[in-house]
């Protein structure tokens, strides 16, 4: 087990991206496999990163030296992301192909994350890793160019597709939920777009599994790197999602079913989004929980 190593041979993980939700619970398990480097854009837990600024994420693996790196920071604000276009590539797409670059001379390996939007949602089936990407909006266009542009850097990859992520903390559809029961007794919620929520904290626990097997050297990235997709099991709608929140929170509020045409948005929504977690289930041996038992769990939290 990693806890045998003395702290001088802990391997050295860097985080980017340690403040948003994913990289809030990534800060408590990458804690059980070594050292962590948090690096965030307000420097709170760790060194400050700038993904806007070259400089500053060449400057940043330079000083951390990592032993591997996880990219937990995106531009994810999916209806900003129309109107700041040249703000989500660079993010989501220039830094990530920058960053692969720096590792490939390295040898480092980085797992990093995309989206269900990369997808258009035509599919009646969940997506797998080989069917053609065909995104609907600027968020969606700029993750699937962060996914080809670290895959062509030739840095030896792990990229996890998750879609639907809440948690207990951060903004997200599960926390928005909860408020919104308190404040008003009817809200409208989208039913017709479908996919798979998935926690945070599972996502989170996930990627250490399959990094401290990477850093045990148990698992070739040669071999087994590149794309997976990675949700909570099961599909819902939104409004089902919703239902399921209400029903477990025993507050009274009415909730009605809408179509996404009742809900405009300067971004499209694939209707559609599930994703298949059989190759990642397949290659590293973990199943996902359903998404109503993470549900239930992240909710004992919240309370």
């Amino acid at each position: 087990m990693m806890s045998t190593q003395t702290t001088t041979d802990r391997p050295r993980i860097l985080l980017i991206g340690a403040n948003g939700q994913v990289g809030w619970e990534l800060r408590r398990t990458l804690a059980m496999l070594g050292e962590v480097i948090a690096a965030s854009l307000e420097g709170e837990h760790g060194p400050v990163i700038d993904l806007m600024d070259p400089d500053s994420l060449r400057r940043l693996v330079e000083t951390a030296r990592p032993d591997a790196v996880v990219n937990a920071a995106a531009h994810t604000a999916v209806d900003k992301a129309e109107t700041e276009t040249a703000v989500a590539r660079r993010i989501n797409a220039e830094a990530v192909g920058e960053l692969g670059a720096l590792l490939a001379g390295r040898g480092t390996p980085i797992i990093h994350y995309s989206t269900d939007f990369v997808f258009s949602g035509m599919l009646d089936r969940p997506y797998r890793e080989d069917d053609e990407p065909n995104p609907l909006n600027v968020y969606g266009e700029t993750k699937l160019a962060g996914e080809q542009a670290l895959l062509d850097s030739g840095a030896r990859a792990l990229i996890f597709r998750t879609a639907w992520v809440y948690g207990a903390r951060g903004a997200n559809f599960l926390l928005t939920m909860l408020r919104l029961f308190k404040e008003r007794d009817e809200l409208r919620i989208v039913d017709d777009q479908i996919g798979s929520p998935t926690w945070s904290r599972m996502l989170a626990e996930a990627t250490a599994l399959v990094l401290h097997r990477v850093l045990r050297g148990e698992l070739d990235l040669d071999q087994v790197g590149g794309l997976y997709h990675l949700t909570g099991a099961g599909q819902v709608s939104w409004y089902g999602f919703a239902s399921a929140i209400l029903e477990a929170t025993g507050v009274q509020t009415n909730l009605i079913p809408i179509p996404t045409s009742e809900y405009p948005a300067p971004a499209h929504r694939p209707l559609y989004s599930v994703l298949d977690n059989t190759r990642f289930q397949e290659t590293f041996g973990l199943a996902m929980p359903d998404w109503r038992v993470s549900l239930a769990q992240c909710l004992e939290e919240t309370r």
